[in-house]
């Protein structure tokens, strides 16, 4: 029989996963909506209800070997998703413990930049690298670190908190309980409150004024900017030049050969890219200048999912 593994992206908004072999082949992938399941309790429920549902139905020559889960704020030490900000459920959720008893499989999580930043070596533009970084552009904004060829977890398993960086003194409030952490700007509820902003700094025409708050999404704004709209692109402009100027900083310390752009926000292209590619070599360092690229992830399915499923197969399962 075949290994397959079960890859999760556990997002603010949506909870995305799929069946993986070892090659990166993703079978199957779909998602349902993270925050319909207001009981965390029930939530891991319906998401072992989802993998035993679809597994029933994959051909029985895959054999399903684990379970590998990437979360905002998790450990792979303990187990344990800890205060993440972007999750209603509170802290300290132990779901490795939860989801293995309901699916009697073995369950490996991680933070979901680190998941991203695996799926990013194994079957992305990142394969040979050493040293190198993936920033994902949700509905927060995480960082994966990879370092000497592994994930860099830190002491307690949080390392990689680059949206909690503070960018702007007494800036925007932070779900994290600080002010001007760089995911209030650079994220995709981050670059909403921008448009906001400039909406009511500029009084001339733009199609963004026609979109209630709570149909705002990426994928509009960078529609209008694709079609000259000014506000939609002086949003991610003034995005750019924030992310930018926070790689060059982070840069300094860790000199990545790489740095790669997943997420929702980063399907915007150029749009982004360009922006903060510009604003991070203006930034850099005299020695780093023109050594360290900035892409585009490469993976055109989710990074998460793949990056989870990897780290099943790490593990030996």
């Amino acid at each position: 029989m075949q290994k397959v593994a079960v890859g999760v992206d556990i997002g603010g908004t949506n909870t995305v996963y799929g069946f993986v072999t070892e090659a990166g082949v993703c079978l199957f992938q779909s998602s349902f909506s993270t925050s319909n399941y207001p009981i965390f309790e029930n939530f891991v429920r319906e998401l072992a209800m989802h993998i035993k549902s679809k597994y029933k139905t994959l051909d029985r020559k895959y054999k399903l070997v684990g379970v590998g889960v990437g979360a905002p704020n998790a450990s792979y030490l303990t187990g344990f998703i800890e205060d993440a900000v972007n999750l209603v459920w509170g802290k300290h959720l132990p779901l490795v413990k939860l989801l293995g008893a309901h699916l009697q499989l073995p369950v490996e999580l991680t933070n979901d930049a680190n998941a991203a930043a695996l799926g990013e070596m194994h079957y992305g533009g990142a394969k040979g690298m050493e040293n190198f970084m993936v920033i994902t552009l949700g509905t927060g904004l995480g960082c994966g670190l990879v370092l000497d060829g592994k994930i860099y977890n830190g002491n307690e398993g949080y390392a990689g908190e680059m949206g909690h960086i503070i960018v702007r003194e007494q800036g925007r409030s932070c779900s994290c309980g600080r002010k001007g952490c760089l995911e209030t700007y650079v994220s995709a509820k981050g670059i909403k409150r921008t448009v906001s902003k400039l909406l009511a700094k500029y009084d001339g025409p733009s199609v963004l004024r026609d979109i209630p708050f709570n149909k705002f999404s990426a994928r509009k704004l960078a529609i209008a900017a694709y079609n000259g709209d000014k506000v939609a692109i002086e949003s991610f402009e003034y995005t750019g030049r924030l992310l930018g100027k926070t790689l060059a900083n982070v840069a300094a310390i860790f000199n990545p050969e790489a740095i790669f752009l997943s997420g929702g926000l980063a399907k915007a292209g150029d749009l982004i890219l360009k922006p903060t590619q510009f604003h991070m070599e203006s930034n850099l360092l005299s020695v780093l200048k023109g050594k360290i690229k900035l892409n585009l992830s490469s993976i055109k399915s989710n990074a998460g999912v793949l990056g989870s499923a990897a780290l099943v197969f790490m593990s030996g399962h």
